[in-house]
């Protein structure tokens, strides 16, 4: 808008501006904003500066976004896709087709995501065969957790430890639906033996989220430690998975 002067007359002169430039507008704007940061709070230079605990959850995205759609940056996109699911698990755990149907996502994306949560597991599956895994209750529950969580049903699983309580395998026994799983004890003697393992933990996820042990839990729990017992294996714990946490049925004094 501009004022206009003639003569005597004054009158306001209105000049329209099509929507495709405002939006081009903005987008330049958005770009220059990111360039015209601090370098040290530019996501990818503040965790090279700080290291990747330094980042927020939306930062952490952006970086591995790596650049926004029309009219949004990374940053921005990120923020509005962790408050669309709630968290970043939520957004990581999404379904392929929920996925790839959002804004600045798509197959390649989903792919990549892919990639680099089976990398999260394996390295966290290697640290563990090499320790002792009472020593670390700490990255044992993360690596359940990298392995249950997300699942829209109740999976129950069963880390197989040797007599050093390393660990010989894991194993995804049982799976039922979002209210639970059928657990058959004679399966879990069953692949005990074929393990020769000296130990268990057993492990199983709340689809609804909450990590907190049922009565049921817990009676499945006795049930299977009185029946492993019979062939010297003994169980060391029961973790539950929740959305971003776990229990233990063990330091609940429930085992």
């Amino acid at each position: 808008m501009r004022y206009v002067r003639k003569g005597n007359l004054s009158c306001i002169r209105l000049s329209y501006t099509p929507p495709w430039s405002y939006q081009e507008n903005i987008d330049k704007e958005i770009d220059m904003a990111i360039r015209d940061w601090p370098v040290d709070e530019r996501p990818r230079e503040k965790l090279l500066q700080r290291g990747a605990n330094a980042l927020t959850d939306a930062e952490l995205l952006a970086i591995f976004l790596r650049c926004g759609v029309k009219g949004k940056s990374a940053v921005t996109l990120a923020k509005e896709l962790l408050h669309r699911h709630g968290s970043l698990s939520g957004l990581l755990m999404a379904e392929r087709k929920t996925f790839c149907a959002m804004p600045g996502l798509g197959t390649a994306k989903y792919a990549l995501l892919q990639a680099v949560l089976e990398m999260s597991r394996r390295y966290l599956r290697t640290s563990l065969e090499r320790i002792d895994i009472l020593t670390s209750p700490e990255l044992t529950r993360d690596y359940l957790q990298s392995r249950l969580s997300g699942y829209p049903h109740e999976v129950f699983a069963c880390l197989f430890l040797d007599n050093r309580h390393r660990v010989i395998d894991f194993e995804e026994l049982f799976r039922g639906t979002i209210d639970g799983a059928s657990i058959h004890p004679r399966e879990v003697v069953r692949r005990a033996i074929a393990h020769n393992a000296a130990a268990v933990i057993f492990a199983h996820n709340h689809p609804s989220g909450v990590a907190e042990p049922s009565v049921a839990d817990t009676r499945i729990t006795h049930y299977l430690r009185d029946a492993l017992a019979m062939i010297d294996v003994r169980v060391l714990d029961h973790i539950v998975v929740g959305a971003g946490e776990t229990a233990s049925l063990a330091e609940s004094g429930l085992l």
